[in-house]
């Protein structure tokens, strides 16, 4: 009797365990079938958020014409009057120049006629042939001159005057700020949803084996766009889209980053606020160029020192000495340079045509091109070249100093070439990828056949397997993104800076200070060119350099660097009410100067 109990026992114990494992499959089962669907529904819903967070940027940044803006007068003789629309003016008699005064006597170049944000205004005699003199004295040096003042260039007088405060307020009441056509607002709430759809779907790819860093990254990435944007309206700032460009970016950043590490999302989000930090930073610190003019110097100091420390101490990783570790904190210093070389090139209008001070330049950008080089870090290399080709072209505005660096760049390739022989054996495997995928072309067709796999809409978040090739959330990531999310995201990550690179440089020709003009260029030189790389040497359009793509690639030290570079961005907006870099204008009454009107 107690043996028949006993089997009894066993049999119900066995059919209770074999019915919680039946139940425990079928539940199984059920999520995942519930991850299938989310995925199929968030595949076609996220292109079209995409699409139109993007399109909805482009338009409010590059639709219509950029507002002039006029901060004071040259009145000639026969009662002719130009206008200075910035607060950096060349006057001379080139076509090209601000103020153009078509004279024989007047050089090509003549003089700067600088403002400060205060209002006050500076002549500086441009080494002219006939000089320049203020109320019939001829200046050697930066002069004040004031509204009333007589200037006389080469012979040709004019009378200065500058804006008063009630000008300035009444031009600032008539412009457009941005955001009122298209309200920054909707756009950020699409981008809300945009973000919380592609946690939800990389967190219901994880399944059993999710880790908690997903969820809460997204989480905390949404946090943190909306709290980035009630601080810049704070600020009474109504422009916002560089903004979310980027926020969008690194939203599909931190998708790449789940996939292949997700456990690194802590550290993505930590390098993120710090990034967001740097980028109030020095757009607040942009706000005194009088200040940023001081830290030239130093900030090339700091740039020299952080590639040669990171030369003489790496150790070298798969044949390139870019990492630096510190207390187990590992950066790369190149991304951070990259901000110290663009602060150091973008000089004021004033010292723009200083021959002394182009040559320092040119020195320091060899010095850092060389550190790279000299650290196998070819790629890194040429993004710096590519800045400097801008940053020299701009300050100078001559096309020999630009030939005279590229000959010299190709002497140096050519020394490269032959002293390390497997760099060109990258270069031999450009446009034959196909030829040798199991070799020099591994990650180019890997990364094709990614691509070509996931379609326009992707195969969903977490489902791609490129992100099992080593490296390949850096290298790689425009392949992961397209893999995953598909082509149309793909490309709008890629139209998103270059929307961003178009509005930099129409906002270029009517920024208020040279040093955000060029400073701007320059940045979005920086990005295109790492975009470049990073998709066309996956795709086997360029030479694969392992270089990464702005805000997408996983990476703590350009996520930080990146951020900094769309400071210089910012400060070039010179749309009424739009950027934090400048001041909305002069408050109260500033003290009346000789001869200025009120």
């Amino acid at each position: 009797m107690c043996y028949n109990i006993r089997v009894a026992d066993i049999a119900r114990k066995f059919y209770r365990r074999e019915a919680a494992e039946t139940e425990l499959l079928n539940s199984i089962e059920t999520l995942a079938g519930a991850a299938g669907i989310i995925t199929g529904i968030t595949r076609l819903v996220l292109p079209v958020l995409a699409a139109v967070v993007v399109l909805r940027c482009a338009v409010s940044m590059l639709s219509g014409k950029p507002e002039r803006e006029v901060w004071g007068w040259l009145t000639l003789p026969k009662g002719t009057k130009i206008e200075l629309e910035n607060w950096e003016n060349i006057v001379g008699r080139s076509a090209s120049a601000d103020a153009r005064l078509d004279y024989r006597s007047v050089s090509r170049t003549h003089a700067a006629l600088t403002r400060d944000p205060q209002g006050g205004w500076l002549v500086q005699d441009l080494r002219s042939k006939d000089g320049t003199a203020v109320r019939g004295r001829k200046i050697k040096g930066p002069t004040p001159v004031h509204s009333g003042d007589t200037v006389t260039f080469g012979g040709v007088s004019a009378v200065f005057t500058a804006s008063t405060v009630r000008d300035e307020k009444a031009q600032a009441q008539a412009r457009l700020k941005p955001g009122v056509r298209i309200r920054p607002g909707a756009t950020l709430i699409l981008l809300t949803e945009f973000i919380l759809l592609l946690g939800i779907q990389y967190t219901a790819a994880a399944g059993e084996e999710l880790e908690p860093a997903v969820p809460g990254a997204f989480l905390a990435l949404i946090v943190l766009l909306w709290a980035v944007y009630a601080v810049t309206r704070g600020l009474h700032r109504t422009g916002f889209e560089v903004e979310t460009l980027a926020f969008f970016l690194t939203s599909i950043g931190f998708g790449v980053c789940a996939t292949s590490d997700p456990a690194a999302l802590w550290k993505q989000l930590l390098c993120l606020v710090l990034g967001v930090g740097a980028y109030f930073f020095i757009g607040s610190y942009l706000r005194n160029l009088e200040r940023a003019k001081v830290l030239r110097v130093p900030m090339a100091v700091i740039g020299i020192i952080l590639l040669l420390v990171n030369l003489l101490t790496a150790k070298s990783v798969f044949g390139a000495k870019n990492w630096l570790q510190i207390g187990g904190i590992s950066f790369q210093p190149s991304e951070l340079v990259k901000i110290c070389f663009i602060f150091t090139g973008a000089a004021t209008l004033d010292r723009l045509f200083q021959r002394r001070n182009l040559l320092a330049f040119v020195a320091f950008a060899a010095a850092c091109v060389l550190c790279l080089a000299a650290m196998s870090d070819f790629g890194t290399a040429a993004v710096f070249f590519a800045a400097y080709i801008v940053i020299a072209f701009m300050r100078s505005g001559s096309f020999a100093t630009v030939l005279l660096s590229l000959a010299g760049t190709a002497l140096g390739v050519f020394m490269v070439i032959t002293a390390r022989p497997y760099v060109l054996a990258r270069f031999a495997s450009w446009g034959h990828a196909w030829e040798d995928p199991q070799g020099g072309g591994f990650q180019q067709t890997r990364t094709m056949a990614a691509a070509a796999s996931g379609g326009l809409f992707g195969l969903g978040g977490g489902n791609g397997r490129l992100h099992r090739v080593f490296a390949a959330d850096t290298d790689m990531a425009f392949g992961i993104a397209a893999e995953e999310l598909g082509l149309i995201v793909a490309v709008l990550a890629v139209l998103a800076l270059l929307v961003l690179a178009v509005f930099a440089v129409r906002s270029a020709g009517h920024a208020r200070s040279s040093f955000y003009a060029i400073a701007a260029c320059a940045s979005v030189t920086v990005l295109l060119t790492q975009l470049a790389l990073n998709v066309f040497g996956s795709l086997d359009l360029l030479p694969f350099t392992g270089v990464t793509f702005p805000l997408i690639s996983k990476g703590g030290s350009s996520m930080i660097s990146v951020w900094g570079l769309l400071a210089f961005v910012k400060a070039a907006d010179a749309r009424q009410n739009a950027s934090f870099a400048i001041a909305l204008g002069r408050s109260g009454e500033r003290k009346k100067r000789g001869g200025e009107r009120e």
